[in-house]
């Protein structure tokens, strides 16, 4: 019983040596670039994840912040006359944004967060990337839903602007640490 209790011990401080030379690693590899986290959350939800992406990339934080907040009427997908559908329903819409986000330049690295709208990335995401230069940055899209997948909405951005750096995307709902941390090191940035 000791010697099976001694081996279980071992097995785990490998385990928990590896994990953490891992993520040494991880943070030696992004050390090389400055790296922003701009996300737009109407309800919290990519909030959550964009925070656990910047614990594990030590990216800089951004709210993607509409001028004018979305309330729950807003936000109701069933009405086709709430601010959300008639935004989604006109691809030429740009919802203003708070503020721009200062020295842009500094950032090497940019993680774009959003919800999954009708398939597609709000239009207030449109907004951020209009309003700031982004080229030359690699831009990883990084989303939320409750029942779509991020493809579509990643493959209409690389489409509105073709001229950015684009890596894969990921949909990561309800995700923990690790699995983001195993995303990140198979990303080449």
């Amino acid at each position: 019983m000791y010697k099976i209790l001694l081996i279980l011990l071992s097995v785990i401080g490998m385990a928990t040596e590896t994990y953490a030379q891992q993520k040494q690693d991880m943070n030696n590899k992004q050390s090389n670039h400055k790296i922003l986290i701009a996300y737009f959350s109407a309800t919290g939800t990519t909030t959550h994840i964009a925070e656990r992406l910047a614990d594990v990339t030590g990216g800089e934080l951004y709210a993607i912040t509409p001028a004018k907040p979305y309330t729950s009427a807003d936000l109701d997908w069933h009405d086709k006359q709430s601010r959300s559908s008639v935004e989604m329903n006109n691809a030429k819409v740009r919802p203003s944004i708070k503020s721009k986000k200062e020295n842009i330049a500094d950032y090497d690295v940019l993680f774009i967060g959003y919800p999954i709208w009708r398939n597609l990335a709000p239009r207030i995401v449109n907004t951020f990337i209009e309003s700031h230069d982004l080229k030359g940055k690699t831009v990883i899209p990084f989303a939320t839903s409750g029942g779509n997948s991020i493809e579509n909405s990643v493959v209409i951005l690389k489409k509105s602007y073709p001229s950015l750096n684009w890596k894969e995307g990921r949909l990561l709902n309800r995700t923990n640490e690790k699995n983001i941390h195993e995303w990140i090191s198979n990303l080449k940035y």
